[in-house]
């Protein structure tokens, strides 16, 4: 079938929020696609949710044994495509889509001659309670325009931001980029190396055609760590820094000179420079308060020190070297 979208969604004992996700990919304006549901509740949950539903393009997967979060989550960004599908993306089940995501990206991949979409994605704030409710803007707002990036060009938004959001990626099966990261982590950091995966243009779209749910109290993705919050934070910040030191090493010179007013990235220029001094990358001097630049290089200083890189970090980098 041309043009099939294969939508994989990751669930955990959220069978109201997965109803949701699937719905809004049954409504869809682009009628051919297939999901497949990878069910992480040893339970079963998420079993009922999809045979209510009656349609046999959603496919039901219990995961045995259990994946836990951030492994259920990259599995979907495997290569692997045994629907024949010619494009990918992914709804984790307390996300959703709006009804044009599917054929606006398509679109954009025919028009653009690429092989993988960025597309801008609304906020649901308080997701799960009675005061929910939709952001005026969207996630990628603060960090790029509307532009089709370099992959050299777009890592470096891991500059200054996250670069790449889950929710918000749609790829073909032609793309190069390996997407599943394959190295145990959290999901919050699987993002970030998902950014320094791309190996390929990608187009990033600023009409948000995609929901993330912020609901950190209720968030299973990193459910499976035994860590204290503050530990997972600074390792987490401490394996940020180090990719944002390799990603400015890697970028060409002339992308280095121009990165502190560099139009296709939207923060402003002392937010930038607050960045690379936080991470301890020297640059062309800014006009930076002494006191704010001293508290950065000390935050700096401090996450490098008290932080830890995970023993997987090295050789994931070794991974894309040669992407």
């Amino acid at each position: 079938m041309d043009g099939l979208v294969q939508v994989r969604t990751p669930t955990y004992r959220r069978p109201g929020a997965l109803r949701r996700a699937l719905g809004s990919i049954m409504s869809q304006s682009w009628p051919h696609w297939v999901v497949d549901v990878y069910d992480d509740d040893p339970d079963q949950t998420g079993r009922s949710v999809v045979e209510a539903l009656g349609d046999e393009r959603v496919r039901y997967h219990p995961n045995v044994p259990q994946r836990y979060a951030s492994r259920n989550i990259d599995a979907c960004f495997s290569g692997a495509n045994p629907n024949d599908a010619d494009y990918f993306c992914v709804v984790e089940d307390d996300n959703f889509l709006l009804p044009g995501f599917m054929a606006e990206n398509i679109a954009l991949c025919r028009e653009r001659g690429v092989e993988i979409v960025l597309r801008n994605q609304l906020i649901e704030h308080a997701s799960g309670t009675a005061g929910a409710h939709l952001s005026a803007g969207g996630v990628l707002d603060g960090l790029f325009i509307e532009a089709t990036y370099a992959p050299e060009h777009f890592r470096m938004s891991l500059l200054v931001g996250i670069g790449v959001s889950n929710g918000g990626l749609f790829w073909s099966r032609h793309a190069r980029s390996r997407l599943e990261i394959g190295f145990p982590c959290t999901a919050t950091m699987q993002e970030y190396l998902r950014t320094f995966s791309i190996a390929e243009p990608v187009h990033v779209a600023m009409t948000p055609l995609a929901v993330w749910a912020e609901n950190a109290e209720q968030t299973t993705r990193n459910a499976e760590l035994a860590a204290s919050y503050l530990r997972r934070e600074l390792d987490l910040k401490r394996q940020i820094q180090a990719l944002q030191r390799i990603v400015w090493n890697q970028s060409p010179a002339a992308a280095r000179q121009r990165f502190l007013t560099d139009p296709r990235f939207v923060p402003p220029a002392a937010d930038r420079a607050k960045s690379l001094t936080k991470a301890l990358i020297p640059h062309v001097p800014i006009d930076l308060a002494p006191g704010v630049a001293v508290e950065m290089a000390l935050r700096g200083v401090a996450i490098r020190a008290l932080g830890r890189l995970s023993p997987e970090f090295q050789p994931f980098i070794e991974s894309r070297r040669d992407a």
